[in-house]
């Protein structure tokens, strides 16, 4: 995983709640296990219509939001079934950040195992950064995991609350297997003993 410390991107506000992992990558898509390739489903019955074709007004079809790398969005994101290939999805198609006020545990857990940071903050701020990405074209975010803060150039500044493991883990760029690989002595050492 590549290591998150500071990041700024672009905003995109999708303020809707109780976004569902089959709306995030809907099923049609769930056909490989490798975690590339998903970003072009990534919300694909809102991007598209029945015949293939861009859906006007569909935030993620505005070309300023090109490029954006965090989601602000509403609360209970990424609910539903636990595929994983959810996140792989918005990692995929670049986004590094998902700011919302709740997010589904699973989707969360995996989230962090695939190194897609999820801010979770009260209501009335997500609404605030999603009003802002909304009026000014190109906002941006600052995402500094070392002072565990954002900030923005209006003067926001707040707190992203975060696990120290999961920090730490999202700072190294650590997934699952690295975590356990950082023990591989002590499992040599138990592998030996226990055969004896």
């Amino acid at each position: 995983m590549t290591p998150f410390t500071i990041h700024r991107g672009t905003v995109a506000p999708l303020m809707r709640r109780d976004i569902d992992t089959d709306q995030i990558i809907p099923k049609q898509f769930l056909t490989a296990t490798s975690r590339s390739g998903f970003g072009r489903g990534l919300f694909h019955d809102w991007r598209h219509d029945a015949r293939g074709a861009p859906v006007p007004g569909f935030v993620l079809n505005e070309p300023r939001y090109a490029g954006a790398t965090i989601l602000v969005t509403g609360e209970n994101f990424g609910c539903g079934s636990s595929r994983e290939h959810a996140v792989w999805a918005l990692a995929d198609a670049g986004f590094r950040v998902v700011i919302a006020p709740s997010f589904a545990d699973i989707f969360a857990a995996n989230a962090l195992t695939n190194g897609l940071l999820t801010v979770a903050w009260p209501a009335a701020l997500v609404d605030e950064v999603a009003r802002r990405a909304g009026g000014d074209h190109g906002y941006a975010l600052e995402v500094d995991l070392r002072e565990s803060e954002a900030r923005d150039a209006q003067g926001l500044r707040a707190p992203i609350v975060i696990e120290p493991s999961a920090r730490d883990r999202l700072m190294r760029g650590l997934d699952t297997i690295d975590l356990i690989l950082e023990h591989e002595d002590a499992i040599a050492r138990y592998e030996i003993n226990a055969a004896r």
